[in-house]
């Protein structure tokens, strides 16, 4: 199988999304809002790649709508982390711009899918 680009981005946003949770815990005794922000960024991936498997492409299009939405709901944690003070700005900025840019792609993922299934 091919190497799927979106599905290594949301790995790689996965891994940085546990970091931060280990980090939230240990240094900032902070455990709701990081068991938020877990839970969301690391469902991005594991829909992304439910939806690599799919039985059909309407399979595919709701795994990707699922994982676009966790992504919107991750923008959204880490956004409060930043306004409560659990993270400084710079590092936010970082781990949002990777959160956006998985957005962006999902939604050009939805997009054309919706576009293919409403053609055949």
């Amino acid at each position: 199988m091919k190497e799927n680009l979106v599905y290594q981005k949301a790995f790689k946003f996965s891994i940085k999304i546990v970091n931060l949770y280990k980090y939230l815990c240990k240094y900032k005794k902070e455990y709701v809002l990081s068991k938020q922000v877990l839970r969301s960024g690391t469902s991005i991936g594991a829909n992304i790649k439910e939806g690599i498997f799919a039985q059909s492409k309407k399979d595919f299009l709701s795994k990707m709508n699922i994982a676009l939405k966790e992504c919107s709901e991750t923008a959204y944690w880490l956004e409060l982390l930043t306004a409560t003070n659990y993270m400084d700005a710079n590092a936010s900025k970082s781990i949002l711009g990777e959160c956006t840019e998985l957005n962006k792609i999902l939604v050009s993922i939805v997009k054309t899918t919706k576009e293919k299934l409403t053609i055949n």
